[in-house]
């Protein structure tokens, strides 16, 4: 009998040409990419202050000033950290909602995940103070980042059973049904908007376009745990969604669970979504720029491209982060409406070049 591995990598080779060691070199040159915008982001501001320049102070046996400190390791350096992990998170659920559903314009931002999330971070800013005491005190400082992570698993779940039909999942019914539900958690948001007073209203704006100027460690602590968990999953979706493209029948056949794959891939976008919509409000086009261009380089082998989706889509969240912060310093742009400028051509591209076989 053909082993699963053998028969997957076959197929990968036939269809594509053997590019692992291509695909090795891209994941190697991201990583040093993303380092590099790690340095660069803890460098760039509109203060002027340096990491470099600190880092050179602190070699000549020099102390650092307070004022510098505050800047590199209060605010910029949470910052940072969070702009690597939402990315990381955005890009990989992106490549395995496009996996899953077995098209490139699959995306949680796209189909309402994030929108669902979104809503579900909303409802526990707005009504978290009617939850029971037990309950508030249980939850503590993650009732948002829980409340964003159930809203997004729902929805996706949501969308799967919508849109799958005797085994088939349609792209079609996928995106409509993504704009339906995108659209009922807008109107649900409203409401709890106009419900909402002005302290409330103050942590809500940041939602419509998505921020990292609220980064800080605490946040980054809540988010961490369920973002790392999510991402640690991924690896061992690889095979299962290789298998995927070749039809449920034949995963099925070669010993993948599949409806257990499935179920542990929607938890895994669940969570990673609900996590960083939770702590920087709705970023979109990140999960499908990153994934699609991946795929054009290196092929669609899972085992390479969640990990170099992960370090791409840091490093791009961080490169739109620091033109947010710098393009009309001091004030700053929204991270959203960057990567909207960045995703909006770029889908529109990919929607040209597949128009002629999309069902849509």
């Amino acid at each position: 009998m053909v082993t699963f591995d053998t028969s997957i990598a076959s197929k990968f080779r036939r269809s594509s040409g053997d590019r692992r060691d291509l695909a090795m070199r891209v994941i190697w040159i991201s990583a040093l990419l993303l380092a590099v915008m790690i340095v660069a982001s803890l460098t760039v501001g509109a203060s002027g202050t340096s990491l470099l320049a600190a880092l050179m102070d602190w070699a000549s046996g020099l102390d650092i000033g307070l004022r510098e400190r505050v800047i590199l390791f209060d605010i910029r350096a949470p910052r940072t950290l969070m702009g690597v992990l939402v990315g990381a998170s955005l890009a990989v659920s992106g490549a395995v909602m496009q996996g899953l559903f077995r098209n490139p314009l699959a995306d949680p931002g796209l189909v309402g995940v994030s929108a669902g999330a979104g809503l579900g971070a909303i409802l526990a800013i707005v009504l978290g103070g009617l939850l029971p005491p037990a309950i508030a005190a249980f939850t503590g400082i993650y009732t948002v980042p829980m409340a964003a992570f159930l809203g997004g698993w729902l929805t996706t779940m949501l969308l799967y059973r919508v849109s799958t039909n005797r085994g088939r999942t349609s792209v079609a019914v996928m995106l409509l049904a993504g704009i339906a539900v995108g659209a009922l958690s807008g109107a649900l948001s409203g409401v709890l908007v106009y419900m909402a007073d002005d302290a409330q209203l103050r942590d809500l704006t940041f939602w419509g376009l998505g921020s990292l100027a609220g980064a800080t460690w605490t946040k980054f602590a809540v988010a961490a745990p369920l973002i790392a968990l999510s991402l640690a999953a991924t690896p061992f979706l690889a095979k299962g969604l290789n298998a995927l493209t070749l039809g449920e029948a034949t995963a099925q056949h070669l010993g993948i669970r599949v409806q257990l794959m499935k179920n542990v891939a929607i938890l895994t976008v669940a969570g990673a979504t609900g996590a960083a919509v939770a702590v920087s409000g709705g970023i979109g086009f990140v999960g499908i720029v990153i994934p699609h261009l991946l795929r054009l380089a290196i092929g669609p082998d899972h085992r390479y491209l969640l990990p170099a989706s992960a370090l791409l889509g840091g490093s791009l969240l961080l490169f739109s982060d620091m033109i947010s912060r710098t393009i009309i310093a001091p004030a700053e742009l929204p991270i959203g409406i960057v990567t909207a400028t960045i995703g909006g051509p770029f889908f529109l591209y990919i929607l040209l070049r597949n128009r002629g076989v999309l069902d849509i």
